[in-house]
């Protein structure tokens, strides 16, 4: 086992006494003698009722998507929740010296804890390094920075797993069809995200050797580019059996394209959440049958696990002293059979 570096020893003396949901039983290790005592964790997770008073600095990039706002509402929601919270959240920006500069606000202020989603996670890692060796513990919010020094806790959407979530959803309902045929509406190809998306749902659909993917073209994550992209894609496959679109706020181009086309001869499987898509779901009149989840809700959990942090408390549920290194969030599909129960959770 490697011996934890001088810095990150230092993270544990921090935040290693934090405990986790009273009447915690923690087994004996060898013996299975009838009179062993199991030992019992009777500290306390972070739990709704008030404790000690922290501040939580929030960093976002500028709300230019849907989702984006969607992470910033679910930020200031979450911290209203908790009388003992206060949030000192910054305008954000996409501009990374600009979000460097608000952030090292953010640290000058001494704010207990710091929850950061980076424009640019390799350009703000010096920055989250920064604040770690100045005592502030961060929670680096799905974009990741380039080391984990630069952060205590990373929480994210899984956008592997999106692709595969997706290509097992139309593979199981296109298992009975022979030679089908499916497409992908993928986002910025520049995007390593992206990447992730598309090679998910290449290897789920190694799972079913009658479909075969005919055609692919990358879009740019808003509604006129998800249009023009579809409307080619369209023009270019004339018969196919489902296509997977990478975002949801892109998918409303999409569905447009699909309804000047007049094509209802497919199935779509959309992606992250809006509830746009929830919505179009739920009627069941049109070619959008599901979406699987990128969450904006981690924020809000982001949230939670800050607020853990800065009251040196543990994750309730959980059976370790200290909050998880890293949370990686499923892609959930939403169905009509289960679209109500997160049709809350649908940005707009």
């Amino acid at each position: 086992m490697p011996q934890p570096t001088p810095f990150t020893s230092r993270r544990g003396l921090l935040f290693g006494t934090a405990a986790v949901g009273a009447g915690v039983l923690l087994a004996g290790c060898t013996s299975n003698e009838s009179d062993d005592e199991p030992a019992s964790n009777d500290q306390p997770a972070a739990a709704d009722t008030p404790g000690k008073a922290v501040t939580i600095g929030f960093a976002g990039p500028q709300a230019d998507h849907g989702w984006l706002n969607a992470i910033n509402d679910n930020a200031k929601s979450r911290a209203k929740k908790y009388s003992d919270v206060t949030l000192e959240i910054t305008e954000g920006s996409n501009d990374t010296a600009a979000q460097i500069g608000q952030i090292e606000t953010l640290i000058n202020k001494k704010v207990d804890v710091l929850v950061i989603l980076p424009a640019d996670g390799k350009a703000l890692t010096q920055v989250g390094l920064k604040a770690m060796r100045a005592g502030i513990p961060v929670v680096n919010l799905d974009r990741i920075f380039n080391t984990p020094q630069a952060y205590r806790c990373w929480i994210g959407g899984d956008n592997y797993g999106m692709g595969l979530n997706a290509g097992h959803y139309i593979g199981e309902k296109l298992k009975d069809v022979s030679d089908a045929k499916v497409i992908e509406l993928a986002g910025l190809d520049n995007l390593e995200l992206t990447k992730q998306r598309t090679q998910g749902f290449d290897d789920a659909l190694k799972n079913y050797p009658n479909i075969k993917k005919v055609a692919r073209q990358a879009a740019e994550f808003t509604v006129e580019s998800g249009q023009a992209k579809t409307a080619q894609l369209l023009q270019a496959q004339p018969k196919f059996d489902a296509l997977w679109n990478h975002d949801d706020d892109q998918g409303v181009g999409a569905l447009r394209a699909i309804e000047q086309a007049g094509r209802d001869d497919f199935l779509m499987v959309g992606g992250a959440g809006a509830l746009s898509a929830f919505q179009a779901i739920k009627r069941d009149n049109g070619v959008l049958k599901a979406t699987v989840l990128y969450p904006p809700t981690m924020a809000a959990s982001a949230i939670d696990l800050a607020r853990a942090l800065g009251q040196a408390k543990g994750v309730s549920g959980l059976a370790e002293f200290e909050i998880p290194s890293s949370l990686t969030l499923y892609s959930a599909v939403v169905d009509k059979d289960n679209v109500d129960q997160y049709m809350p959770t649908g940005f707009k």
